[in-house]
């Protein structure tokens, strides 16, 4: 299936491509995500679990998940697909050249789309993951990067390059996620010139390579901005860069959490 995202948001605001369920750390099953959609108005519902990777991750699906995730979507199919068009993509993490959307593995999954993300950056022989609570960011940059949050900051934005050159993605998925919390680490770290310049080369990346960059509006609420932060919404409307407004809903209720508010913020700039 190949998905027309352009058509879709221009008929309708009712979608979300990023969702996360009881095949890696999802709060629900698929199918309660499903009735949620339908009941709220949804038309569209993408699952897009963390996949597999290289390493163990308590959040990532294990590849022996894959066969039963294709099964349950098939079946949800046919119990929902009348009601609701349904996709079965992954959120892929970008590790390096051998583990990312590129890699052939995926291929053999029959993805309808694919959502691309970065959370490890390389440390030494190792890969640390710096997303989730900011405590446990906070130890990580301490005892693993001695401190030296510009290095990890660069690292994540190196990564996410790479990632774009690798290709094979449909959509970008919060490509300045970094920000949140090396903001409470370093308090405005993101206002930095050199910051800032790491934020448009990655936006030059996207135009470049014709990618739909994916707003986030996962941390609105609680930390009142989105991934890109709205600062950026301006520049991505001038380059005219395709987006989707995705809540990356991890519970049933918040399918469309922040959705509504960012799409009105974003059309009326």
């Amino acid at each position: 299936m190949k998905v027309d995202f352009k058509a879709i948001t221009q008929l309708t605001t009712l979608y979300n491509f990023h969702s996360h369920t009881q095949f890696c750390d999802g709060r629900a099953n698929m199918e309660d995500f499903v009735k949620e959609a339908i009941n709220q108005g949804f038309t569209h519902l993408g699952f897009t679990p963390h996949s597999p990777i290289s390493f163990p991750s308590p959040c990532n699906m294990n590849i022996d998940m894959t066969p039963a995730y294709s099964n349950e979507i098939e079946r949800l199919r046919k119990l929902y697909g009348d009601k609701i068009n349904i996709y079965k993509s992954m959120e892929i993490d970008y590790i390096n050249r051998q583990w990312g959307p590129a890699a052939e593995l995926f291929d053999s999954f029959d993805l309808d789309y694919r959502l691309a993300s970065v959370h490890f950056i390389p440390c030494g022989e190792i890969y640390v993951d710096t997303d989730g609570r900011f405590e446990s960011f906070k130890q990580k940059v301490d005892e693993l990067f001695d401190g030296d949050i510009v290095h990890v900051v660069n690292s994540f934005y190196d990564q996410t390059l790479a990632m774009i050159s690798a290709g094979k993605f449909d959509i970008i998925g919060h490509f300045d996620k970094i920000g949140l919390n090396a903001s409470l680490y370093c308090p405005g770290i993101e206002d930095e010139k050199w910051y800032n310049k790491r934020v448009n080369e990655v936006m030059e990346a996207i135009k470049d390579t014709q990618l739909i960059a994916e707003i986030n509006t996962k941390s609105l609420f609680k930390h009142q901005r989105t991934f890109p932060h709205q600062r950026y919404y301006r520049q991505l409307k001038m380059m005219e860069i395709p987006v989707v407004i995705n809540s990356d809903v991890h519970m049933p209720e918040l399918i469309n959490a922040g959705r509504e508010e960012t799409i009105s913020k974003y059309n009326n700039l």
